[in-house]
């Protein structure tokens, strides 16, 4: 049976990484007796430039009938304009609302031979191994808002619905019973209305899971106990704007953003895995980015679209063994320290799937 991945490189470092990424897909397909159809389509400002809509009706088309779609990075300073009719950005939100995405998943685990790449003292974060749980469809990013007239007034509104907080509550849930069964749900509830709600709401779905614990800290609590105590948390429950501030601060427990993958999911099986960082035009196609991000993304796509955890796991152990043995991209090296580029980091992590395949053969 062949698997069909749409690709979306999109913009800066983008091609770049989704690159390494496909180069590992490879080795999976090689290794495994696999095969992959790999459909490339235009987003963000690519697209934008060559037909002038950020997400083009036909890239959609093709997301929609892949069982999983591989996605690099979106925006630059050429489209950075915020007033701007047309931005890359609209592109990514069009993907997710057409694919019925509503699940942000962000996995922070630290390898070992990282633990001194962090700026935290290795004591605070060794074991670190969490996952934040974000919801991506509701919340101050989608609620109404406006802009500053002569009055000189804006506002965003901060919106959520008890049905979009069960739906994220129940993933998170779910997830924590596959792993140590700790949820906690993250919120500004002694402040703000949508909040209580939502505390309320998580509340009351965490009764359905005997077996899972939960807390609740207050936002600005969890940013300061993720840098003191990372390693005490399993899953972090969190609304959209909370989670996409938590997930980059704790990209710094694994070393560098280029660390971290992604995954949106749905409620059906096609889900698109990203990379956390942005699209970084100023290092685009020079052969220095880190595309262990993508990398992971890729791992997180076998095992969530794909059902493929044995083939997850291999690339999770090949990274872990390409960065035990001392490789390092610039982002996770020391000032003087040797370095690799982005396609030989791609080249000895994809051996190394073949490799781990084989000695377990």
């Amino acid at each position: 049976m062949t698997m069909h991945i749409v690709t979306l490189p999109g913009d800066g470092v983008g091609p770049d990484v989704v690159h390494e990424g496909i180069k590992v897909l490879d080795a999976i397909a090689e290794a495994f007796g696999h095969r992959f159809s790999i459909d490339e389509r235009p987003v963000g400002g690519a697209a934008i430039d060559a037909v002038g809509t950020p997400l083009p009706e036909s890239s959609l088309a093709a997301c929609r009938e892949a069982d999983a779609v591989l996605l690099g990075a979106i925006g630059g300073p050429k489209w950075a304009d915020p007033t701007a009719a047309i931005r890359p950005e609209q592109g990514l939100l069009a993907l997710r609302e057409g694919l019925g995405l509503y699940a942000n998943l962000r996995p922070v685990r630290l390898s070992q031979a990282l633990v001194s790449s962090s700026p935290l003292r290795p004591e605070r974060i060794a074991g670190t191994d969490l996952l934040v749980v974000r919801e991506l469809t509701g919340g101050i990013y989608f609620g109404e808002r406006r802009e500053a007239g002569d009055d000189g007034v804006a506002y965003d509104t901060m919106r959520y619905t008890a049905r979009e907080i069960e739906r994220i509550a129940h993933i998170a849930f779910r997830i924590a019973g596959e792993r140590r069964g700790l949820v906690t749900s993250i919120d500004k509830a002694n402040v703000l209305a949508s909040s209580r709600l939502w505390r309320r709401t998580v509340t009351r779905v965490a009764a359905g899971y005997p077996g899972v614990r939960l807390e609740h800290l207050l936002v600005d609590a969890a940013a300061m106990h993720l840098l003191r105590r990372a390693p005490d948390f399993d899953v972090m429950l969190t609304a959209n704007m909370f989670g996409d501030i938590l997930s980059d601060e704790a990209s710094m427990l694994a070393g560098s953003l280029g660390m971290l993958p992604s995954a949106s999911l749905g409620d059906g099986g096609c889900g698109v895995y990203e990379p956390v960082h942005g699209s970084a035009p100023d290092i685009a196609g020079r052969g220095i980015a880190n595309p262990i991000g993508t990398i992971l993304s890729v791992a997180l796509l076998l095992r969530h679209s794909l059902d493929l955890p044995d083939e997850a796991d291999a690339v999770e152990r090949a990274v872990d063994r390409v960065l035990g043995e001392g490789h390092r991209t610039p982002d996770l090296a020391g000032p003087s320290a040797p370095t690799v580029g982005t396609g030989e980091m791609g080249d000895r992590i994809a051996a190394a799937v073949r490799a781990s395949v084989e000695v377990t053969e």
